[in-house]
């Protein structure tokens, strides 16, 4: 393996612990801001758990895509780990235009409220 494949995976796996590390801590400071909103009596602490947990997983989902692609330039780019790549990506992508319409009610590619 030469220096520039070691630094891609470096990178790909430095991605993929900052994926689960945006997700763990995203779920972390969800939890605690909805207890927080829960002792104080609000009545959309789960609304907005769920919210906040949804936007941490989003922007993890997107690491790791980022670390998937950066993974499969890093190693022998073949027509099966191309494959597996594209599959991965596809999975993640629905996951995110999944969790999009939960979170905000609206398609990905639809404006938001905010810029109308």
């Amino acid at each position: 393996m030469n220096q520039v494949d070691t630094v891609l995976q470096g990178t790909a796996t430095a991605l993929e612990v900052a994926g689960v590390g945006v997700i763990v801590v995203g779920a972390l400071f969800a939890l605690v801001s909805s207890l927080v909103r829960l002792r104080k009596g609000e009545s959309d602490a789960y609304y907005h758990f769920r919210r906040r947990l949804g936007r941490a997983i989003l922007l993890g989902l997107e690491l790791l895509v980022a670390a998937d692609i950066v993974g499969t330039v890093a190693v022998e780019p073949t027509l099966e780990n191309v494959l597996v790549l594209a599959f991965i990506v596809l999975i993640r992508t629905f996951l995110s235009v999944s969790l999009t319409v939960e979170i905000e009610g609206r398609w990905p590619w639809q404006g938001s409220e905010k810029e109308g």
